[in-house]
């Protein structure tokens, strides 16, 4: 390869939508340079950071499962979010060969919920489905937007060590995951003036993957259900609950804010996010 390039690294990685998300910007902008998947396991890891570090036109990586953590030993630098959230989805190769992991999946995350930000609520809750690096990085974006927590994993006691670690004050709780896929009666409130979030960061409801079963009558009227899976790019999550008649995010709104984060920092510029429309086609087709 004889132009700057970039990657994304995971195990498995060969369904990745992060080599045409980059190379559609890449064409766009005009920039000779490239971007691509590559399989690396817990074990390869190290000699592939090795080499890569040694190589001068390597601009870094995404990181994906299983690696964002199992990572970390081997950078030299973290940015202020990966050092908080305790996860890495991106690394950036520096002067001297040094690597720095950063993490934009929490700035990704957030960024089509910005206009309901922008507004002013009540009270905001999210149930958040999931205690990966990926649900790390949610909690933390959420807790700093004024949102009281439920965070719920197949290990309740987990999930309440990530919310003390990542979001200590603000009255959150920790529940099983499975509380969720049985029906409730709690009686919910008209919830005006409230902002309800669903969000899934677990892999169940993913091609391959079991799925989700998570019950719609422990949504509030309004929800908003967000969805970070990406392949299928409607989840049945996100069909039932369009069906029920709450809105939806999917996953390729995460994945492209976070990925355009990534761009920047691998290829200097800002990715032309005015091609969103066009890019969305191309993701679902």
């Amino acid at each position: 390869m004889t132009v700057p390039y970039a990657e994304v690294i995971g195990d498995p990685v060969a369904r990745s939508k992060s080599p045409a998300i980059h190379r559609f910007w890449l064409s766009r902008l005009g920039i000779a340079a490239d971007y691509r998947a590559t399989r690396v396991t817990a074990d390869t890891l190290p000699d592939y950071l090795a080499a890569r570090a040694a190589d001068p036109l390597w601009r870094g990586c995404n990181v994906t499962m299983p690696l964002k953590q199992r990572v970390q030993p081997h950078l030299h630098a973290f940015d202020r979010t990966a050092r908080a959230i305790g996860a890495v989805n991106t690394v950036v190769r520096g002067e001297e060969r040094r690597l720095t992991g950063c993490n934009t999946d929490a700035a990704g995350f957030l960024d089509p919920l910005r206009p309901l930000l922008a507004q002013r609520h009540w009270f905001r809750m999210a149930r958040v489905l999931g205690t990966g690096g990926a649900a790390r990085a949610v909690v933390y974006a959420l807790a700093g937007t004024g949102f009281t927590l439920v965070l719920a994993g197949r290990d309740a006691a987990k999930a309440q060590s990530v919310l003390d670690s990542l979001a200590p004050e603000g009255g959150h709780h920790s529940a099983d995951l499975a509380c969720f896929a049985q029906p409730t009666d709690f009686a919910f409130d008209a919830r005006e003036g409230c902002l309800d979030l669903v969000v899934n960061t677990t892999p169940l409801g993913m091609r391959g993957h079991g799925p989700l079963r998570f019950d719609l009558s422990h949504a509030p009227p309004g929800s908003l259900f967000y969805d970070i899976v990406t392949d299928p790019v409607k989840t049945e999550l996100l069909l039932r609950a369009t069906a029920a008649g709450h809105a939806t995010f999917d996953g390729l709104h995460m994945l492209i804010a976070q990925a355009a984060a990534a761009f920047a920092l691998f290829f200097g510029q800002p990715a032309p996010r005015e091609h969103d429309a066009e890019l969305r086609a191309l993701l679902a087709a």
